[in-house]
C-alpha cells in the first residue's frame, strides 16, 4: 500500500527528473508511478512549465506509464468482477490509445440505440422479429456498417472511434450489437468464429442442459453483414470455404473475456501491419492481464 504524497513532495520529486544519476531517476520514477492517476494534472502542469526537454520526455513517459497501469487495473478488475458487460471491457481497451475518452458519451450512444429498439420491440414478437428490429435500428437508422476501405486500421477496434465513425470490423460491430441486446435482456451471445465473428441467439424458453450447447441456439447473426441471419449449415459452409479445421467452439457462445482477448489480438495484428513494435509489446501485456 503506497502513501499518497503531498503536492510539495511531488513537486520536489519532479524537480529531480533531470538528475544525471540513473539510480535517482529510477527511485523518483518509481515513487511517482505509485501515486497513480491522481497526480497526472500536476505532471501535465510541470510539463507545461518547463523548457527542459529531458524533463519533458521523462514526464511524458511517466504520464503514459500511469495511464497504461490504469488500463491494466481496470481490465483486471473487470475480469475479477465477472466481465458482465462487454462494453466496459471494450472501453478499457480503447483507453489504451485514448486515455481521456468520454465514457459517458459512449454509454449515451448505446442507450440511445437501446431506446430506439425498445420502442419497437415487445414480448409477443418472435426471436427473428426482434432481431429484424435490432438490425434495422443499428444498421439502417444508426448507420453502423463495416469498414471495407481500411479493414486493418486500429480505429476499427477502438469502440469510441467505431461509435464516432459508424464503421467497424466484425468484433467491434458485434460488441455494439451485444451491448444493446444485453441492455434489452435478449439472449444474444458472441461466437468465436475464426476469420469472422458472429453472434448466437439462444432459445430463452429452453431450460434443459443439452449435452451439445449448440442445440440451444435458434440461429446465428452476422453483424459484419448488417445482421444477416445464419443457420448452422452456413457456418459449416464458411468453415469449409475458409479451409479451417472444424471445432465445436465455432458453434457455441464464448465468454466476454474471450471477446476482449480477440479484440486485443485484432489490435496486435493492426500494429504488426503498421510496424508499431512498442504498441505490440503493450497489447501483449494486456493479453497477459486477460489470461491470468
Amino acid at each position: 500500500m503506497h502513501v499518497q504524497m503531498e503536492k510539495r513532495e511531488i513537486q520536489a520529486m519532479i524537480s529531480l527528473l533531470d538528475d544525471s544519476d540513473r539510480e535517482v531517476i529510477s527511485t523518483v520514477t518509481g515513487s511517482l508511478l505509485q501515486q497513480g492517476a491522481d497526480i497526472i494534472p500536476q505532471l501535465e502542469k510541470a510539463w507545461e512549465g518547463t523548457l527542459n526537454e529531458t524533463i519533458q520526455v521523462r514526464l511524458e513517459n511517466l504520464i503514459q506509464e500511469i495511464q497504461f497501469n490504469d488500463v491494466k487495473a481496470d481490465l483486471g478488475r473487470w475480469i475479477k468482477t465477472g466481465a458482465e458487460y462487454i462494453l466496459d471491457g471494450a472501453i478499457y481497451v480503447a483507453k489504451f490509445q485514448f486515455p481521456e475518452l468520454n465514457v459517458a458519451k459512449i454509454n449515451e450512444e448505446i442507450e440511445s440505440i437501446r431506446k430506439d429498439v425498445w420502442i419497437e420491440i415487445n414480448n409477443n414478437l418472435t426471436a427473428l422479429e426482434k432481431v429484424k428490429i435490432l438490425n434495422y435500428i443499428i444498421f439502417d437508422l444508426h448507420k453502423f456498417s463495416r469498414n471495407n476501405s481500411d479493414f486493418y486500421s486500429p480505429q476499427n477496434s477502438y469502440i469510441n472511434q467505431v461509435i464516432e465513425t459508424r464503421k467497424g470490423n466484425p468484433i467491434s460491430l458485434s460488441i455494439i450489437y451485444l451491448s444493446v441486446a444485453w441492455k434489452l435482456g435478449l439472449p444474444v451471445y458472441g461466437v468465436n468464429l475464426p476469420k469472422n465473428f458472429i453472434l448466437a441467439y439462444k432459445d430463452e424458453f429452453r431450460h434443459r442442459d443439452a449435452a451439445d450447447e449448440s442445440e440451444d441456439i435458434l440461429f446465428y447473426i452476422n453483424p459484419y453483414n448488417k445482421g444477416a441471419v445464419l443457420g448452422r449449415r452456413e457456418i459449416d459452409y464458411f468453415i469449409t470455404q475458409q479451409q479451417i479445421k472444424p471445432h465445436p467452439s465455432f458453434y457455441v457462445p464464448c465468454s466476454n473475456r474471450d471477446i476482449i482477448i480477440r479484440l486485443i489480438n485484432n489490435l496486435i495484428l493492426s500494429f504488426e501491419k503498421l510496424g508499431y513494435a512498442q504498441k505490440i509489446t503493450r497489447m501483449k501485456e494486456l493479453l497477459r492481464v486477460m489470461e491470468s
